[in-house]
């Protein structure tokens, strides 16, 4: 066998590893293996993740509706609180889970999963309530348009209603990774994707029995599909063969844990909900350039999403590393882990920013023809993905700082680095110094090069190794 034969046979085998998903403990052996056999599954799962807003905003862009289009953008910037307690907590399940594991205590880490699961419960029931009877309310105050109000606001009634099936994937998919079970996260993607792609032109377009429900239709399918991969996750960690698997003796509050994990997660929400309440101002600032800005933003940003979630696979990978090495005291191994991390995160960002700038305009045409939303979108496209190579770095130790369960030094940069730059700015570029969107855009890139550049200086000094969680 030929040296370059036995070398694709390796890499074959490594792959089919990564995505059975064999190996749950990262804390000896090969540093580069450890980041192929968690990336694999988790930047496919990222991708199915992406897949959701790409697949719902293809089939909504045939009803050649821009209130609809607009509807979806405004919608998605009210879900970002519902990502933010999603993610915020899964950070906190992922950092407890995998220092626990890396201290080789398979039931703590089993108890931290379930107390976790009573967090997600509560706040999912109140957003649940509030959402849905305010709804209409919500999407005014995001300047939304007495059309989108009075035919499209079924789509944000749905999805505020629906939010425990968007909370729980990321909670539980946030254990699996902390216990090194990337591969299930990923099939719990793929699963509920699956189903979304199936159900999407069934529920908008209408078929057979079941009428044509429009863009409120996209929100029903991927509730369905959201909800039956809540379901899997659970089956698993009821009754499932993985390290983490839960049972009676583990369903008792332990509140002393259940403070830590809101401790640790509260950063983590913190960090998203900055972030995001930053993005609802800039979606705010598009929305009064037009329907066509806002339709193009809302294609742009999710083919931006499609890329950007896979590059965050590569960074949670980071975060499980630094954890389980910080629990099996291996701070320069969790270190190293971090670099190596970042580096590959570059390559993959140079390649999309490439493909993103020469191909800014098919990219964004395959969702509408409308020179004017193409317009924007590629705009959109081109400027945005200027900043990856920062942001390559800067979304690993973000990440790394988030598994060594220091979640406030990310949340203060991104306190200052959104709220006292990026939306100033945005504001100044694009109201008074008339660049409208692309001034948001740029403020974008700039604000996202800065904390990136902080965020690695910061990791650098070491201080994330001596949290205690």
């Amino acid at each position: 066998m030929s040296s370059i034969s036995k070398k694709l046979s390796s890499f074959f085998r490594l792959l089919s590893e990564a995505i059975r998903g064999s190996e749950q403990n990262f804390t000896s052996g090969s540093i580069d293996r450890a980041i192929f056999l968690l990336a694999i599954p988790m930047i496919l799962e990222m991708s199915m993740e992406s897949l959701f807003a790409i697949v719902d905003v293809f089939y909504i862009s045939r009803l050649n509706d821009n209130d609809a289009l607009a509807t979806v953008t405004l919608t998605e910037s009210l879900l970002t609180l519902v990502y933010s307690l999603g993610i915020g907590l899964s950070m906190g399940a992922t950092a407890m889970v995998a220092r626990r594991i890396g201290e080789q205590n398979t039931e703590a880490a089993r108890v931290a999963g379930a107390q976790a699961m009573y967090i997600g419960a509560g706040l999912s029931l109140l957003i649940s309530v509030l959402g849905v009877w305010f709804a209409r309310d919500l999407l005014r105050l995001m300047g939304a348009s007495e059309n989108i109000l009075t035919q499209h606001a079924g789509y944000t009634f749905w999805m505020l209603g629906g939010n425990a099936t968007i909370l729980f994937l990321f909670l539980i998919n946030g254990i699996f990774r902390g216990a090194g079970d990337a591969s299930l996260a990923m099939r719990t993607l793929i699963i509920s994707n699956g189903l979304n792609i199936v159900l999407d032109p069934l529920f908008i377009f209408g078929f057979g029995p079941v009428p044509a429900y429009g863009v409120e239709g996209a929100a029903i399918a991927t509730n369905i599909g959201r909800g039956v991969g809540v379901f899997y996750q659970l089956y698993h960690l009821f009754r499932g063969a993985g390290v983490i698997k839960f049972g009676r003796q583990h369903a008792p509050l332990q509140w002393t844990i259940v403070r830590s994990l809101i401790q640790v997660s509260a950063g983590g929400t913190g960090q998203f909900l900055i972030g995001s309440a930053s993005w609802i101002f800039l979606v705010r600032i598009i929305s009064s350039f037009g329907s066509m800005a806002l339709a193009g933003y809302s294609i742009g940003i999710r083919i931006i999403v499609f890329a950007i979630l896979p590059a965050w696979g590569l960074a949670n990978a980071a975060a499980t590393l630094v954890g389980q090495n910080l629990g099996a005291g291996e701070p320069e191994r969790a270190e190293k882990s971090v670099w190596r991390t970042g580096f590959f995160n570059l390559l993959f960002m140079v390649l999309v920013t490439i493909v993103f700038y020469l191909f800014a305009e098919p990219l964004v045409g395959f969702f509408s023809a409308d020179q004017q939303v193409v317009h924007h979108g590629v705009q959109c496209l081109q400027v945005i993905c200027l900043g990856y190579i920062f942001y390559a770095y800067g979304m690993v130790v973000n990440q790394a700082f988030n598994g060594a369960g220091d979640t406030r030094t990310p949340t203060v940069l991104s306190l200052f680095g959104f709220w006292a730059f990026q939306i100033p700015l945005a504001y100044l570029l694009a109201k008074p110094l008339g660049m409208e969107t692309m001034g948001v855009y740029i403020a974008i890139v700039a604000a996202e090069s800065a904390m990136a550049i902080v965020a690695v200086l910061l990791f650098r000094k070491g201080n994330w190794k001596r949290v205690k969680i």
